[in-house]
This record gives structure tokens, sequence and C-alpha cells, in this order.
């Protein structure tokens, strides 16, 4: 693993209401609020975090959830090293809606790491981990569930997608 400090951007893709801002702020600030805020544009956080003895400068940008905004979005993705691709547990059309995610952020970057989030793991679930798992294998990608309510897997899902991207340093 390389050694020193690097500045990473990610994107957190995905429709609208399925938990990207609160995966954010449980991961920034750790907190959580049940409350929803239409995010408009992009909002953009840092976060340091260490990977062995590499340092690194999250710029995390949570990007509107509206596909009507395609063109916007192409704009937010140019100089992304990752994403992490969230679906909501208890609306099966996010989960499905990822492919244009994937294939829109993907067209602008290329293949660089996504990790694929199952969110709101806490609520009645519409469809298995097992169904996201092969859907994630089937675009090429890893999946965790996580709870930006709980925090379930929240850390866990940034510092992989840093593991990922300091690996792909070497």
């Amino acid at each position: 693993m390389p050694s020193g400090k690097y500045i990473i951007k990610l994107c957190l893709l995905g429709d609208g209401a399925v938990g990207k801002t609160s995966l954010v702020r449980r991961f920034v600030f750790d907190v959580f609020d049940d409350k929803y805020l239409m995010s408009f544009g992009t909002k953009v956080v840092k976060k340091e975090i260490k990977v062995g003895d590499t340092e690194l400068d999250m710029l995390i940008w949570d990007i509107l959830g509206q596909r009507t905004q395609d063109a916007l979005h192409a704009a937010y993705y140019r100089g992304a090293t990752g994403a992490l691709a969230v679906c909501d547990f208890t609306r099966p059309d996010t989960m499905k809606n990822l492919n244009s995610w994937l294939g829109n952020f993907r067209s602008v970057v290329g293949n660089m790491p996504v990790l694929i989030l199952g969110n709101k793991s806490d609520l009645e679930k519409q469809f298995t981990l097992s169904q996201l798992e092969e859907y994630g294998k089937s675009v090429g990608c890893d999946v965790l569930e996580t709870s930006a309510k709980t925090g379930l897997n929240v850390e866990r899902s940034f510092i992989e997608l840093g593991e990922k991207l300091v690996a792909g340093l070497s």
C-alpha cells in the first residue's frame, strides 16, 4: 500500500430519498435526522480517513437524486475516483434504477470502484440482501447493507471504498 496523503473525490449516486444525505451526515458528523431534506444540485463535505499508512482526504459529493438531471450529473462526476451507489430496501424500483446511475457514472469516469449500498435495513424490506448481492455481482460491484439511522455499516462502507481506492494507487 502506498503511503502519503491523497485527495479523492467520491460521488453518492441513487434516486431521491434513498438516504444519501443521511449516510453522509452519519459518516461525517455521526448524526441522524429522519426529516427528509431534498438535495438541490450537490453538497460537498470533506472527511479525513487513514487506510494503513495512507491518508485520504475524502471529498464526498452528495448528488441530487433526480434522474432528469443527467447532463448536470455528468459534470459532477468528472474527476471522481469512486462512488457509493445507494438504493432503498423499502423501494425496489431504486435498485432497478441503479443501472442508469451506474451507466451514467461509468460513461464519464470509466471503471472506477463502486460499492452498492442497500440502505434503510432497519425498516421492512421489499427485496432481500441476496437479491441486491446478485445484482451487484452482475455489475461488478461489492454490496453492503446499511442503515443511516442505526449506523449499521455506514463507516465501513466509506472505509471499504477508501481501501479499494488506495489499492488502485499501488
